[in-house]
């Protein structure tokens, strides 16, 4: 049997033929090996072409009309072009079949590649089109899907009451306590490490025995659930300060800069504090600082920059008595007259000059007199400084610039640029 070899064919030709009488097929293949043996010389020979398996096998289709054959030859070819259209023209030379004359005519010669060209062009358009809308998230979605992954794998547990908390809880001497995981979560989303979730309303053990070691930071939502979480809270833990959302949001909805700004707002869980929330009379607007603001020259102000991502989660707010002691309205004046001289303002408790020293000899003048309530100099506010004031019980420091410091506890930092 002749080898076929379809599946590696280049091209397909088809012939027609008109046969005057009826002739079965094994005649008409008969015809075809016979008149073209020889013809075109023994490399394009029929029978050795199949032997080959550069052609396949012959299909023939036939039908009988008033006495005469009709039909056509389909060959499938491995062969070249040039080869292919040889063979075709030698099989138009076949002019009869058995005793009756015919007429063989060489239709077309198809490529059978552009079939296969044209598949794997429509093939390959439905597949783009699946991996474009189905398969390919865009940016933002893989974005998202990088943050919420980072995100779920730096949660911890805490306690034997399994409490969603960030991988820094241990370490850290101060913690912001959440209500739930997605606040959890949140936190974690901007770099708040620190940060331990309570069930909700339900405050486990494991809240107030960690209360009892670290520094707590209540941070609830603005609502009057919140209100309700941070009474009983206070009852049941040692809370150190209290932080609240925008008015009618939830800590888990809260960008990076909101959060901050909320948790710079934090104000000591006193006992008028818990007085404040007994009475209902707490409000969102609430701000420990001053309300009032003093003018000031040029660019005179408070310098608030955040001081990277830990230092957010950390945030320092005057104290109580910082909260107390207004502002006293000449520091900008006195600050301008010394603007340039390298020197210093030691004033008294009513804010009156007790005297003028050079910048240099300025932590020495502070150490030696307890007496000085605010130091207004020409300088930089550095940490060395703040600490000689704190030590001292200065309430006010004040400066041309602020270094890399943060707030005071009992001294209040002001500076002009």
């Amino acid at each position: 049997m002749a080898k076929t070899y379809i599946n590696t064919a280049k091209y397909e030709v088809l012939i027609n033929f008109r046969i005057e009488g009826m002739v079965e097929k094994h005649d008409i293949v008969g015809a075809v090996f016979g008149q073209s043996e020889g013809l075109v010389g023994e490399d394009l020979d029929l029978r050795e072409l199949q032997n080959s398996g550069k052609i396949g096998r012959i299909e023939i289709n036939q039908r009988t009309q008033e006495g005469n054959t009709f039909g056509d030859l389909i060959i499938p070819s491995s062969m070249d072009m040039v080869e292919t259209c040889i063979l075709a023209a030698a099989i138009e030379t076949v002019d009869k079949v058995g005793p009756y004359k015919s007429v063989f005519k060489a239709v077309s010669i198809q490529d059978m590649r552009s079939k296969k060209r044209e598949f794997i062009t429509q093939r390959a358009v439905a597949l783009l089109q699946k991996l474009l809308h189905e398969e390919m998230p865009d940016s933002t979605e893989i974005a998202e899907r990088v943050k919420n992954e980072v995100k779920k794998s730096q949660v911890t547990s805490y306690g034997k009451d399994k409490l969603p908390a960030g991988p820094s809880i241990e370490e850290s001497n101060s913690i912001i306590l959440v209500e739930g995981r997605a606040d959890v979560l949140n936190m974690l989303k901007h770099n708040i490490k620190n940060v331990v979730g309570m069930h909700g309303g339900n405050i486990p053990p494991s809240i107030a025995e960690l209360a009892q070691k670290k520094q707590v930071i209540a941070f609830i939502d603005g609502d009057r659930g919140g209100d309700l979480i941070i009474r009983k809270l206070m009852g049941t833990a040692k809370i150190d300060y209290i932080a609240r959302a925008p008015d009618g949001k939830e800590v888990e909805e809260l960008t990076r800069k909101e959060i901050e700004m909320a948790l710079r707002k934090k104000f000591p869980a006193a006992n008028n504090a818990r007085e404040r929330y007994e009475q209902a009379e707490y409000r969102p607007s609430y701000d420990p600082r001053p309300a009032k603001r003093v003018e000031r020259p040029e660019s005179f102000e408070r310098s608030t920059t955040a001081q990277g991502a830990e230092q957010a989660a950390e945030p320092v707010v005057a104290t109580a008595a910082a909260v107390e002691a207004p502002m006293p309205d000449k520091f900008p004046t006195i600050l301008a007259s010394i603007k340039g001289s390298l020197t210093a303002k030691l004033l008294n408790a009513g804010y009156e000059e007790i005297e003028t020293v050079n910048v240099r000899d300025l932590v020495k003048s502070i150490t030696k007199d307890k007496g000085i309530k605010a130091v207004v100099f020409d300088g930089i506010i550095t940490k060395r400084l703040l600490d000689t004031c704190e030590e001292s019980g200065v309430d006010f420091l004040v400066g041309i610039k602020k270094g890399n410091v943060k707030e005071g506890n009992k001294t209040r930092i002001i500076a002009a640029e």
